[in-house]
């Protein structure tokens, strides 16, 4: 490597970027576009990242190359615990780990760091391709009955998994739950789409368009509401002048409490006083 800092700058950013594209093609392209874990995606990112960083440094430091294999062999033998890692994530794990030592290598020859990141992303897009998957599924199934005839154990698997039988391993058999558990790698049937049942499910959703409208009609609401009847107002009985006939005084005086006497107009001895009480 040439000693000038800029330069060392300029090869790292150049690793750097092919160790970038190398983990995204492997990590996103392949592996997170087949099989829809975000975690591995970035447990495969980060482990290519640091092994990347890792011996960048060794390299830089001029430390012996069997330290920087001898991280590779610690990390190659750690068992991740935290969830069920299937073979096939094991490879995308292995794969991304010999991505980032072979671009933290700083390699003088470019061209060789580039042919060896794209025969290993090429290598995982063959081999884990759905064509090469689907010609060989492997399950572990549990039996509610124990087969003691072979040829009746095949029959019954190929019956519930609905294809060949290619190879199976009786891994377990529990007389007392009448249970046995079976390893088996088969292929599953391609089977041709029924007619019968697609129109069938036309049926179905055109049954459902046409009791939407039924559905999402809503009853008539009566904009003007019921009628407000009033109730009959009776009028009360008004609180009127009160009258009283008293004989009329002799003197015609007015008597007193603020109350008017009228004189009838007839004589002293025969007319009668109309008291109005305005109260």
């Amino acid at each position: 490597m040439p000693g000038t800092p800029v330069s060392l700058y300029i090869e790292y950013g150049i690793d750097l970027g092919i160790d970038l594209l190398a983990i995204f093609l492997l990590a996103y392209v392949l592996y997170y576009r087949r099989h829809r874990r975000a975690d591995l995606l970035l447990a495969y990112v980060t482990l290519n990242i640091g092994i990347f960083v890792a011996m960048s440094l060794l390299s830089t430091v001029r430390v012996d190359l069997a330290l920087g294999f001898g991280l590779f062999a610690i990390l190659s033998i750690i068992r991740l615990r935290s969830s069920t890692v299937t073979q096939q994530e094991v490879a995308y794990y292995f794969v991304a780990l010999v991505a980032g030592l072979v671009n933290g290598l700083s390699l003088d020859d470019r061209v060789l760091a580039v042919g060896i990141n794209v025969l290993l992303v090429a290598t995982m897009l063959v081999v884990d391709s759905r064509p090469l998957r689907a010609r060989a599924q492997r399950l572990e199934v549990t039996l509610d009955v124990v087969h003691h005839d072979d040829d009746a154990l095949i029959a019954d698997l190929e019956r519930r998994l609905g294809g060949r039988v290619m190879h199976h391993v009786v891994d377990q058999i529990d007389y007392v739950r009448d249970v046995m558990i079976v390893d088996v790698r088969f292929q599953a049937a391609t089977r041709a789409p029924d007619p019968s049942v697609n129109q069938q499910v036309a049926n179905a959703q055109q049954a459902l368009l046409n009791q939407q409208p039924a559905i999402n009609q809503k009853p008539a609401i009566n904009q003007q509401g019921p009628i407000n009847q009033q109730p009959a107002i009776h009028p009360r009985p008004s609180v009127g002048r009160r009258a009283a006939v008293r004989p009329q005084p002799g003197n015609g005086q007015q008597p007193g409490n603020g109350r008017q006497i009228a004189n009838s107009g007839q004589p002293a001895d025969n007319s009668r006083t109309v008291i109005v009480d305005r109260r």
